[in-house]
């Protein structure tokens, strides 16, 4: 029987002095710090983490190379304490490429990685929750935040998912109702495109004067070569092919422990041709003899898919509202030039529970202190001088490289300009003006399907349940998106969610939530914004053992 919308649905309540949305690294560093701060002054704060993943680092996924100067400031003596962090970086390597060749380019300074280190940031999240957890601070793994409760214009905490609810809503034999976490401050660090900062940002207009977000679509593998082939911390960026110049993307190659290479491109979501593929473009990517050369006999073991914030300083929202604050990738603080956002989430969360530790012992709210302490910090500086880099590229490649070099060696990041963004989903071109791409078909050695990649994400989801996919007008993906882009859906999603079939003569999309690896792409790039993405049930989604 379906459930009824008007009932009245008895939840379980636990109240805490802080809640915080997401395992990532800027909720588990706010944690940590919360905990430190409460020991050392000799309070007992209640503190608790929900995050949507199976477990703490499920769902994550980054490059990675690491700045370890955030994690010195929290915790000092990680080294001793056994954080897996151990390969350093080495030699970088800035690379242009054309279809068959390569040319080494000057390495900006910001991609400069010495004394940095490559590591797998879900391992380093889940030694995170390990040292929070010692401190006190209570972790839900397999727990999503589904709802805000607002009451009188303030955030009082969430509500997590209901389990046990029927495709159709109906309430099945296993029926949990999600449980309401309240706290005197909520922090939401639920990662790039988060659903509940969605809403926050229309609630409390938190985008007032900002630019709009602005994002790109990051895939990665992980592949084991042969030792002959490997150099531990050796780093290889590269622009160029097989993206045109009018086309944002570059890709990184990452020598880590055990053999491993972490692999992977980025693609701006403001890219215009409809019929570009992501997913197929970084295939082809690792084609090219440059790159083929260090995967040849070796085997692919994991692969992933997410969102990246692009827009920078100027793209950063107001960052508090009565009750709570954003903090890490649901803000956006990614240094774009740097390919870095890491140290600067860690450093977010850090200020925003210094920010509430202070409120909560002097019975003062002041949550609006945390934005001046976040203006007053390196992160405000380090964003403000690269903010013009990434926006400059929408002229071209060439013209992006020469503003950048002039940006940086010239106005050192002080010019008396500050380039504006466009929004992602506004960007494509019809499909008339817009030439289809051929793509090489996988040849299973070096470039793979779809879904055999797909599997590789070990993502899974209970599948009697509502889809958490959801079409706001359904009749718009056939009659617009297909009728004027081609169905731009089926080709900009990297885990083969939305395909259009034919039923009764008519097309029809169809959703595959199933194979959903949490990116947000399609939140983020369909052309109306019909897409809206929600939590599905909990411990859903992607199970990635060390992205």
């Amino acid at each position: 029987m379906p459930a009824n919308e008007n009932e009245q649905v008895v939840r379980e309540r636990m109240d805490f002095d802080v809640v915080i949305v997401g395992a990532g690294p800027s909720g588990l560093s706010a944690a940590i710090k919360l905990a430190q701060l409460s020991q050392a002054n000799n309070q007992n704060l209640s503190i608790c983490v929900v995050e949507k993943g199976s477990e703490v680092g499920a769902h994550i996924l980054s490059g990675n190379v690491f700045e370890t100067h955030t994690l010195n400031e929290l915790i000092p003596d990680w080294k001793e304490k056994g954080a897996p962090i151990s390969v350093a970086a080495g030699s970088d390597n800035f690379v242009f490429l054309t279809t068959k060749k390569h040319f080494r380019l000057p390495t900006p300074p910001q991609m400069n990685n010495h004394g940095n280190y490559i590591i797998s940031l879900g391992n380093l999240c889940r030694w995170l929750a390990e040292q929070a957890t010692q401190l006190g601070v209570q972790i839900f793994p397999g727990f999503p935040a589904a709802e805000t409760i607002i009451e009188n214009n303030r955030v009082c905490g969430i509500i997590t998912g209901d389990f046990g609810i029927g495709k159709n809503g109906e309430k099945k034999e296993s029926y949990q109702p999600g449980m309401e976490l309240r706290a005197k401050y909520t922090l939401f660090g639920e990662g790039v495109r988060g659903h509940l900062t969605k809403r926050l940002e229309k609630t409390f207009n938190l985008r007032e004067g900002k630019n709009q977000q602005t994002y790109g679509i990051g895939i990665k593998e992980i592949w084991k070569i042969k030792p002959e082939n490997h150099k531990p911390g050796k780093i290889i960026h590269t622009i160029g092919w097989p993206m045109d110049s009018q086309t944002y993307g570059g890709s990184f190659l990452y020598h880590a422990e055990d053999e491993q290479v972490f692999i992977g491109y980025v693609i701006g979501l403001d890219y215009k041709n409809p019929y570009l593929n992501p997913f197929k473009e970084f295939q082809r990517y690792k084609t090219h003899p440059f790159i083929k050369k260090y995967l040849e006999g070796g085997t692919r073991i994991s692969y992933g898919a997410r969102a990246i914030n692009e827009g920078g300083f100027q793209s950063i929202p107001k960052l508090t509202f009565p009750g709570g604050a954003l903090i890490g990738c649901a803000a956006g603080f990614l240094n774009v030039p740097k390919i870095k956002g890491s140290h600067t989430a860690m450093k977010s969360g850090m200020l925003a529970a210094e920010t509430i530790f202070e409120s909560l012992t002097n019975s003062k709210d002041n949550i609006g202190a945390y934005e001046e302490k976040i203006k007053n910090s390196w992160i405000y500086t380090e964003l403000y001088k690269v903010r013009n880099i990434r926006p400059s590229f929408r002229y071209g490649t060439f013209i992006g490289l020469i503003y950048s070099a002039l940006d940086t060696y010239i106005f050192r990041g002080r010019a008396p300009w500050t380039f504006n963004h466009h929004a992602d989903n506004k960007a494509l071109s019809k499909k008339e003006s817009a030439k289809p791409i051929e793509y090489p078909l996988p040849d299973g050695k070096i470039s793979f399907d779809l879904l055999s990649s797909v599997y590789l994400s070990g993502t899974h989801h209970e599948e009697d349940q509502p889809a958490h996919l959801k079409l706001i007008d359904p009749t718009i993906p056939v009659n617009y998106n297909l009728k004027f882009y081609d169905g731009p859906e089926q080709r900009f999603c990297p885990a083969g969610v939305y395909e259009f079939i034919e039923e009764s003569g008519q097309k029809k999309l169809q959703i595959n939530a199933q194979n959903c690896v949490h990116c947000k792409t399609c939140d983020i790039k369909d052309t109306t914004q019909n897409i809206n993405w929600v939590t599905p049930e909990g411990g859903g989604g992607p199970n990635y053992p060390n992205m």
